[in-house]
């Protein structure tokens, strides 16, 4: 998040600079998207939720030092570079989550995945939790800030990862216990009311891989056919969850038939899958069989 001052405007030396409107403009003829753009700017003077300010202001001559950060940021926005790492922030189940290039950038659609969580241990008294992977920590968080009452653990495989993670339950004031683990393996004894995951699930040659070239490759791909990781997952999870206990998983948008069919195979029951904002099966589970 910019922690600066917002710069101030109509300085004298910078009478001869563009204007705001000015600057926007230049930033959409270079191919950036008009939200993109103003957002870049918005961060650079120190206003990253004030929109509006834009519109009222839109005739102010910017400062020379935000001209050349914002000038630096367009660049690299029109390389690719996503704007959650430009400006070092993403929004998730209405945390404000601080992400950089050691984590994946939450997305929208795995707020379905969060919903259908809560929904899941709706029914317990102070459920026990575990997110795997849990990157930036966002579906870990917004767990325990919708359940407080709730235990939640989360683990990683990544040093880094685990860093952001942590860094983001610390600023927000919610206690999450993590560690560093690949998934489940050497974990025993039926503790949780709910393991979910959102694992890689990229197939290792897919064609969308470059458009995410700014992201850890390792957060993405599991094996040729991308369910290398739910595959461990699924097994794994039979050994930690008590009986009545869920997993829930997100996959990729062709493989919830394949995922159904893992949990089926592994014996869980109830399986079932939700779609995403774009009506896709995003995600799916099942729910561990045995009286509680």
């Amino acid at each position: 998040m910019n922690t600066h001052a917002s710069p101030p405007l109509h300085a004298p030396d910078d009478a001869g600079g563009p204007t705001v409107a000015q600057a926007l403009r230049e930033a959409a003829m270079a191919g950036l998207d008009r939200l993109d753009a103003q957002l870049l700017l918005l961060w650079v003077l120190g206003r990253m939720h004030d929109r509006a300010w834009l519109i009222s202001h839109d005739r102010d001559i910017l400062p020379a030092a935000a001209r050349a950060a914002y000038a630096g940021l367009c660049l690299r926005r029109a390389q690719g570079e996503p704007l959650a790492y430009l400006v070092g922030r993403k929004d998730f189940y209405g945390l404000d989550l601080q992400v950089d290039g050691r984590v994946l950038i939450p997305r929208p659609d795995t707020e379905i995945l969060v919903e259908w969580a809560l929904d899941a241990v709706r029914p317990f008294t102070a459920p026990r939790l575990i997110d795997l992977g849990t990157g930036s920590g966002a579906i870990a968080l917004a767990l325990r800030q919708q359940r407080p009452d709730a235990e939640v653990h989360a683990l990683d495989a990544s040093a880094d990862a685990l860093a952001v993670a942590r860094a983001n339950a610390g600023r927000l004031g919610l206690p999450v216990t993590f560690w560093q683990g690949h998934w489940l393996a050497g974990h025993t004894g039926r503790g949780y009311d709910l393991v979910v995951s959102n694992p890689p699930y990229i197939a290792e040659d897919d064609s969308h891989l470059p458009a995410l070239a700014f992201e850890p490759r390792q957060a993405l791909t599991a094996g040729t056919d991308g369910l290398d990781d739910i595959r461990q997952i699924v097994e794994q999870a039979r050994a930690v969850l008590r009986p009545g206990g869920w997993l829930l998983l997100e996959h990729g948008y062709d493989q919830a038939a394949a995922v159904r069919a893992l949990l089926a195979d592994a014996g869980y029951a109830d399986i079932e899958s939700r779609r995403d904002l774009a009506s896709i099966e995003r995600c799916s589970g099942g729910l561990f069989p045995g009286a509680r």
